[in-house]
């Protein structure tokens, strides 16, 4: 399970073999929620609000990179860390 970024005590995360449609894994101390990269939408679990709301904003900024990660670990290369949110 790759962590490809951490920033305020949320780890993002993707697997290699995950399934479609494309997205990554958000992890917030007992939370967790699945987000689709091209809706930006929780397609599994939650998070608290400012956690989730944070996570979007990181997520919108850095789209392209989640989808090249994202391609990345279909063809099991090694996936790229992505600048945190600040």
């Amino acid at each position: 399970m790759p962590t490809i970024s951490v920033f305020f005590g949320i780890y993002i995360r993707m697997y290699f073999d995950d399934h479609g449609p494309a997205h990554f894994h958000a992890y917030y101390g007992d939370h967790s929620v699945i987000i689709g990269i091209e809706t930006l939408q929780a397609l599994r679990g939650s998070l608290p609000r400012r956690a989730l709301a944070m996570v979007l904003e990181w997520a919108f900024a850095h789209r392209d990179e989640l989808m090249e990660n994202w391609n990345f670990a279909e063809a099991h290369q090694p996936l790229k860390q992505i600048k945190p949110l600040e």
